[in-house]
């Protein structure tokens, strides 16, 4: 199974408890049990939540993450920091700070080789993969803007010489964005390519082998 990328959602909210002084130490109204660290440096309760992003920018349940659940962490504390959370080879990376009381974070997580469970959950936000095991785009891309005839462009791909190829191999990898599909040894679908990529092959290709003539 191909690897599968996910967008995920850290939403962090954080509050200040309401102290009093007693015996040189700050308590809280909230926790009364539970003294200020430093003082002039207020306690504060915080939690962060962790989301999945669906394919209509919805907020689904991290069941990605089978041992994140109940995908909250809740915690105390008067300073702010750097986080990490381990998840398999990878580790997401959070900025926990007090500028807002909430705010949000997105990251990219690419689930490596994932076992046929893990791709069932992965199904609830999103598309998988086809029938041959290869994570296609949702939709395609069309090449309106461009005027470009999508079909003359890859035949006249397909006649470029080896070193040509390269240079369109390397155009491709330079300019490509997150909807573009390419798999092996460089198959790619033109329709998920950036109008504006799509233009400079057409550029390229039509000055080694003149396709506008096809």
């Amino acid at each position: 199974m191909p690897d599968i990328k996910r967008q995920i959602k850290l939403v962090t909210e954080q509050h200040v408890f309401r102290w009093f002084k007693l015996s040189n130490k700050y308590f809280s109204n909230n926790r009364p049990d539970v003294p200020s660290e430093v003082e002039g440096f207020p306690m504060r309760e915080w939690s962060i939540e962790v989301y999945v992003v669906g394919p209509n920018d919805e907020q689904l349940p991290a069941t990605c993450f089978e041992k994140q659940a109940p995908f909250r962490i809740q915690e105390q504390g008067w300073g702010e920091f750097d986080m990490s959370i381990p998840k398999g080879e990878q580790t997401i990376f959070h900025d926990l700070n007090f500028q807002q009381e909430r705010y949000e974070s997105l990251q990219q997580f690419t689930f490596r080789n994932p076992k046929p469970e893990l791709v069932d959950r992965l199904r609830e936000s999103g598309p998988v993969g086809d029938a041959n095991g290869a994570a296609k785009p949702e939709k395609r891309k069309k090449a309106s803007k461009t005027q470009v005839d999508m079909e003359k462009l890859a035949e006249g791909l397909e006649r470029l010489g080896e070193d040509d190829l390269l240079h369109v191999v390397q155009l491709v990898h330079d300019n490509k964005t997150e909807e573009t599909y390419t798999k092996n040894d460089f198959h790619v679908d033109l329709y998920t390519l950036p109008d504006q990529l799509i233009k400079m092959l057409w550029d390229f290709v039509n000055q080694k082998v003149n396709i506008a003539d096809f």
